[in-house]
């Protein structure tokens, strides 16, 4: 049985900075480096709240809304949305930071889920916290 919304509030997973060999050259940011940035900080997140390792078993919904440019220095929050027995679901919301203006603007959300697995990569269930 899953709980929902374990967490109350996102968490500053994962800051890096645009830089041009992640871009095309037009000067933008390429979706796939955005969405890997986003899975190390889902991962993160994840694999804190399971104690262990997890790996990325989908991502069910993904936004990109605005580009990304170089310089842009890019912030990915979590937000644990659900725990099943052996997954973990997480909320990411990257914010990027204009280099020549500081404007803050969302480029994009995602749903990522990930299961905790042993040493042989084999599912696990996902250990209850400690209170």
């Amino acid at each position: 049985m899953g709980t929902d919304n374990p967490t109350n509030s996102p968490t500053l997973a994962l800051r890096a900075v645009a830089m041009p060999a992640f871009a095309n050259p037009h000067g933008d940011i390429f979706g796939g480096w955005l969405l890997s940035q986003m899975d190390l900080a889902g991962g993160t997140i994840a694999s804190r709240r399971a104690r262990g390792r997890v790996t990325t078993v989908a991502v069910t919904a993904m936004a990109f809304h605005h580009p990304v440019f170089v310089g842009d220095e890019v912030s990915c929050y979590a937000e644990i949305v659900k725990i099943g027995r052996t997954s973990i679901t997480v909320k990411i919301k990257s914010v990027a930071r204009r280099a020549r203006t500081e404007e803050k603007i969302t480029v994009t959300e995602g749903l990522f889920t990930y299961v905790a697995v042993n040493s042989e990569g084999k599912p696990r269930p996902v250990v209850e916290p400690e209170n």
